[in-house]
């Protein structure tokens, strides 16, 4: 299972939100930079960013953040937040990207997601934010009806390469990942599953590689800021 550390890009910063609530912000790293390259140096094999103000705005907004992690570091990373048309997409994809991530339009233009993914084998992911089982859209400010699963399902035969599903209502709180809800998602596609939300110690990543259901990694961000997760132990003991 691999571990993804996050960058989320607030204003040009690397940040750290409560629960999605950009009012709940806090600094961490002014240079986002300095941030990946001292992840890098931990022994990470991906980065997970999330261009916060982009998500808001539908077009990247923290595109110079972005650019100086992709030139400063050599592992591959992935990108959401106002990823929504295809020229960004190519865009993206072009500047060193390894995977952009889609959440709205996977839920208000699917077509574009299909597209995308056809047109890019390997390097499209769909991002699942959810509360309560309910999707939300537009950097988590709209809520839907539409179901988590039943959106997850609906991309089976799309080619994604991926499913990030973030628990809204653990994110950021040090509260731990929702196990039960990752795991019935990820046995409920064959698209290889990533969890996001909540995860806040070594114990957390260890019940999520161990859930029953096969995920392809985790995401971490505010315990890994914080100290409560220590990277290069983390990604020992998943080696492990």
């Amino acid at each position: 299972m691999i571990l993804y550390p996050a960058i989320d890009l607030k204003d040009g910063h690397a940040v750290r939100l409560l629960r999605g609530e950009m009012e709940k912000a806090t600094v961490f790293n002014e240079d986002p930079a300095a941030q990946a390259r001292d992840f890098v140096a931990a022994g990470c094999e991906w980065l997970h960013l999330v261009d916060l103000n982009g998500a808001f705005a539908g077009a990247p907004v923290n595109a110079a953040a972005v650019e100086a992690i992709l030139s400063e570091t050599q592992v591959p990373a992935q990108l959401g937040g106002g990823i929504r048309d295809m020229r960004t997409i190519e865009t993206w994809l072009e500047k060193g990207l390894a995977r952009v991530i889609l959440g709205t339009v996977a839920v208000e233009t699917p077509a574009l997601v299909r597209e995308a993914a056809r047109a890019f084998p390997g390097q499209v992911a769909v991002g699942i934010d959810a509360r309560g089982g309910k999707v939300a859209t537009r950097g988590w400010a709209e809520e839907t009806d539409v179901d988590a699963t039943e959106l997850a399902r609906s991309f089976e035969d799309a080619g994604v390469s991926a499913i990030i599903y973030t628990d809204i209502n653990r994110d950021g709180a040090m509260q731990g990942p929702n196990i039960d809800a990752t795991a019935a998602l990820a046995r409920a596609v064959s698209v290889p599953v990533i969890a996001s939300g909540g995860v806040s110690s070594l114990e957390d990543l260890v019940a999520l590689r161990d859930c029953g259901a096969a995920l392809d990694g985790a995401i971490s961000g505010r315990a890994l800021y914080d100290g409560a997760l220590d990277l290069k132990k983390a990604l020992a003991a998943l080696r492990d």
